[in-house]
C-alpha cells in the first residue's frame, strides 16, 4: 500500500534530484551517465544539484534513455502512451524526409560536433528502446546530415561527415525493420551501403541493417551473402580494434541467423563459431556484442534449424549470467519476443507468455509496438487461458482473445 504515496512523493522532488536517484539505484557513477548523454561529468553534477536546469525535451528524453526510464519519470508526471497511430504517422514522417533534400531548420544542429552529439542520443534512445522518440527525431537528423555531407557544407569535403550519415541512415534502417517496414528499411540500408562508398568500415556499419532487411524480406540467402562480403575487407587481425571485431562478430551473427533460414546447418555451425572466436577478444560489458550475444545468436538459429528444446536450453543458459543483464535492453527484449515463438513451438504457451512479459517489463514498446510481436502475443491468446500479466499486456495493446471458430 505504500507504493503510491512513494510514487506521489516522487512527484515533489526536484528533476536534478530524480535523476541522482535513479542514477545512484542503477549503480552507474556520474561519469557513466555521463559519457551515455554525451555531456561531461560535471554537466551531470550541476543537473542533480540543481545548478543547470534540465528543461530541453530532447534532453530529458535522452538522460531519461540513458536511465532506462520514461521522461515522464523524470519531470514527475505521466506521459501519454504512444499508440499505434501515433507510430504509423512518425513513420510517414521519416517517409517523408527520405524524400525531401531541404535545407534544414534552424532548430537542428549548425556544427558537425553538435549533430554527432545529437545521433548519439538518438542511438541512446534506440537501445533503450524508446523507438517513438527516435522516430521524433529522424527527420530532423536525416535533413541535417545530408545537408552537413555536401561538399559545399564543409571546408573538409563531404567525407569526414559521410560516417555520421551512414550512422543516421543505419539507425532508421534498424528501426523501421522493428516497425514492420521491411521494404522501407531495406531502401534506408542501401542508401546507407552507397554512402559508405569504398569504406570498408562503413560499409560494414550499413550492411548491418541491409541484412536484418533481406532477412525480414526471407531473402535469407542474400543477407548471408551481404553479410560475409562485407566482413571480408575489414581485413581482422589479434590485434584490430574491438569495435571493428565487434562489427565483424555481429555481421557474422546476422548471416548465421540467414543461413538458418534456408536450413543451411553446416554454415549457421561455421558462422556461429567464427563469431564466438571473435566474441572471445571482446569485452562482455554489453556495449552490444560479447559471449552472450553470440550464444543468444546460436539458440535462435538452432531453433529456426528446428531443433526447438534444445534452443530453449540454449537461451535458458545464456540468459542466466551477468552478461544477458548488461545487454541493452533494446537487444533484451527482442530476443524475449523471438523466444517467445519457440516456446510456443514446442507447446508450451505459458512460457511463451512468460517471455512477453518480460520482454514488456524490460522495453515496452519493444512489445507494444512491434507487430512481429502481436503476432506472437495473439498466439499466445489463441493457445488457451493466460496469466493475469499477460491478459493485461493484451488489453494495453488492444488485442482480444480470438474467438474458436465454428
Amino acid at each position: 500500500m505504500s507504493a503510491p504515496a512513494s510514487r506521489d512523493g516522487r512527484r515533489d522532488l526536484p528533476i536534478g534530484r530524480r535523476v541522482a536517484q535513479l542514477r545512484v539505484r542503477r549503480g552507474m557513477s556520474q561519469q557513466v551517465l555521463a559519457d551515455r548523454v554525451g555531456r561531461s561529468k560535471s554537466w551531470v553534477d550541476k543537473v542533480e544539484r540543481g545548478v543547470r536546469t534540465l528543461d530541453r525535451l530532447t534532453m530529458i528524453e535522452t538522460v531519461a534513455a540513458a536511465l532506462g526510464v520514461a521522461p515522464g519519470v523524470l519531470v514527475g508526471r505521466k506521459v501519454q502512451r504512444s499508440s499505434g497511430t501515433d507510430v504509423t504517422a512518425a513513420v510517414e514522417q521519416v517517409r517523408e524526409a527520405l524524400a525531401c533534400y531541404d535545407t534544414p531548420s534552424r532548430e537542428w544542429p549548425s556544427s558537425v560536433a553538435e549533430l554527432d552529439r545529437q545521433i548519439g542520443y538518438a542511438w541512446t534512445a534506440y537501445r533503450h528502446a524508446h523507438h517513438p522518440q527516435v522516430l521524433r527525431m529522424l527527420p530532423g537528423l536525416l535533413a541535417a546530415t545530408r545537408h552537413a555531407a555536401r561538399p559545399e557544407a564543409s571546408t573538409r569535403g563531404a567525407r569526414p561527415v559521410a560516417g555520421l550519415l551512414v550512422r543516421v541512415y543505419r539507425l532508421a534502417a534498424q528501426v523501421l525493420v522493428k516497425l514492420g517496414e521491411a521494404h522501407l528499411g531495406w531502401l534506408v540500408a542501401d542508401r546507407a551501403m552507397t554512402t559508405a562508398a569504398d569504406d570498408p568500415r562503413h560499409t560494414a556499419l550499413a550492411a548491418v541493417p541491409l541484412v536484418q532487411a533481406l532477412r525480414a524480406l526471407n531473402r535469407g540467402r542474400l543477407a548471408m551473402t551481404a553479410a560475409t562480403t562485407a566482413v571480408r575487407p575489414l581485413d581482422l587481425t589479434p590485434s584490430s580494434p574491438p569495435d571493428d571485431l565487434a562489427l565483424a562478430g555481429a555481421l557474422l551473427t546476422e548471416a548465421a541467423l540467414a543461413a538458418a533460414t534456408y536450413a543451411d546447418a553446416a554454415t549457421v555451425d561455421d558462422l556461429i563459431d567464427r563469431a564466438a572466436h571473435l566474441a572471445a577478444h571482446c569485452p562482455d560489458d554489453g556495449s552490444g556484442f560479447g559471449p552472450v550475444v553470440v550464444d543468444l545468436a546460436r539458440a535462435l538459429a538452432t531453433a529456426r534449424l528446428g531443433d526447438n528444446h534444445l534452443a530453449v536450453a540454449l537461451h535458458l543458459r545464456a540468459t542466466s549470467g551477468d552478461g544477458w543483464r548488461r545487454l541493452p535492453a533494446e537487444h533484451r527484449a527482442a530476443h524475449l519476443i523471438d523466444i517467445a515463438r519457440v516456446h510456443l513451438d514446442v507447446g508450451d504457451q505459458h512460457a511463451a507468455g512468460g517471455a512477453l512479459a518480460a520482454a514488456d517489463q524490460i522495453a515496452p514498446a519493444e512489445v507494444r509496438l512491434r507487430p512481429a510481436a502481436h503476432a506472437v502475443l495473439t498466439a499466445v491468446l489463441r493457445a488457451g487461458p493466460t496469466p493475469a500479466d499477460v491478459t493485461r499486456l493484451a488489453a494495453t495493446i488492444g488485442l482480444a482473445r480470438p474467438h474458436a471458430a465454428g
